[in-house]
């Protein structure tokens, strides 16, 4: 077996690898803009690898990756499933695996307390691969902290070309980050990027998209073709900002942006349906009695009589989003806007409810997926242009 160091020209969707005494930590969030946060939220979800893979070429039969993963353990809670590896062949997904070992992080949600023990690396394995020369991607967990540390393959490989596709960078929240989705290559965004036929940098974070000056300026310095942000929920859910603060944050977030892309095509995305919100402010909070069920959920914990003193709900926060991106759209006209409800809307609750109350269960991501590659790669949509099938 031949073992390859691994690279940033090796992990695709990764923007840094911090080495540790253990191997690397792959980041979604440059070393400067982590230094601008205080915030264990953020700092777990930006080290999650939604949409990082491996990616090369060769004629290797067998690969294997050393990874040591993190493992969440919440007290009172279903043990949660571990995270998927995703080996996808030219193109196609031809295989999954999964690992027990590595540390193990155990949450209290009702005390507010996390505790690691740490853990042993564990050896991901897909064989009988054929020797014929291929494009390999190792999607790695999209909601499990990993730490890589080795790469080993039977034969020689190179880093993958992208062959003139262009790169789509999306910001968002635990949605776009993938909760609920089964497996790294099916979050919405991964989905989407594959129809589309596009290179996916997700910056999707679980409970975190609360429009930070530093993402803003991390995508404004990233090269890309395609630009998108969702945003509402999270500021919701986190009960961080009234409607006299939300709209010029939002300003500000797209102004920056622009700083480094002028002309690129920019879609603001609001949120999709989620009925606990819908008309009743934040913040979110744990659903006490589900908790005592032994099952996550979510409830709302804000009075919609705080909505005309400024509290944001998701219908005030769509409102203000179609109001803002038409105001600045009659001088950027690259500047595009889809209400989420396009996306996932109440037609769909009764077929697709959401689990928690909160995010979209496997089916709704793929139904989330069809719809923005429908609108936004299609027709007149606003990343309709040249793309090809990986």
């Amino acid at each position: 077996m031949i073992t390859t160091p691994i690279t940033i020209d090796l992990v695709r969707g990764a923007l840094e690898l911090e080495p540790t005494e253990r191997g690397l930590v792959p980041h979604r969030l440059p070393a400067w803009a982590r230094r601008q946060y205080d915030d264990d939220q953020l700092a777990g979800a930006e080290a999650q690898p939604s949409g990082m893979r491996l990616a090369f070429r060769t004629r290797a039969t067998v690969v294997e990756l050393d990874v040591i993963a993190t493992k969440r353990d919440y007290l009172g809670a279903p043990p949660r499933p571990d995270g998927v590896y995703d080996l996808v062949v030219d193109g196609v997904l031809a295989g999954q695996a999964t690992t027990t070992a590595g540390d193990v992080m155990t949450i209290d949600l009702m005390a507010g307390t996390a505790d690691v023990r740490r853990g042993a690396s564990t050896t991901v394995r897909f064989a009988d691969l054929g020797d014929a020369e291929k494009a390999v991607e190792i999607w790695l967990p999209h909601d499990e902290n990993t730490e890589l540390v080795a790469l080993r393959t039977d034969a020689p490989i190179a880093p993958v070309a992208t062959d003139g596709r262009r790169t789509w960078v999306h910001h968002g929240s635990s949605i776009s980050h993938g909760s609920n989705a089964l497996s790294p290559t099916g979050t919405w965004p991964a989905l989407a990027a594959a129809q589309g036929g596009v290179e996916l940098i997700n910056l999707g974070f679980s409970g975190s998209a609360v429009v930070q000056p530093f993402v803003a300026r991390t995508i404004r310095d990233l090269p890309t073709d395609l630009i998108s942000v969702k945003l509402g929920i999270n500021v919701v859910n986190s009960d961080s900002l009234r409607l006299r603060t939300f709209v010029p944050a939002v300003h500000g977030f797209l102004d920056t942006i622009r700083d480094g892309h002028p002309t690129t095509p920019l879609l603001v995305i609001s949120p999709i349906l989620c009925p606990i919100h819908e008309d009743t402010p934040g913040p979110t909070g744990w659903d006490l009695a589900a908790l005592a069920e032994g099952r996550l959920a979510f409830v709302a914990d804000g009075d919609p009589a705080d909505v005309p003193a400024g509290k944001l709900t998701l219908t005030t926060i769509r409102t203000a989003l179609a109001h803002l991106v038409a105001q600045r759209a009659a001088e950027d006209p690259n500047l595009h806007y889809l209400d989420g409800r396009a996306l996932y809307g109440e037609a769909d609750t009764p077929a697709h409810p959401l689990p928690d109350d909160l995010h979209p269960d496997a089916d709704s991501h793929r139904l989330m997926a069809e719809r923005f590659s429908t609108h936004a790669f299609t027709g007149k949509g606003p990343f309709a242009g040249p793309s090809q099938v990986r």
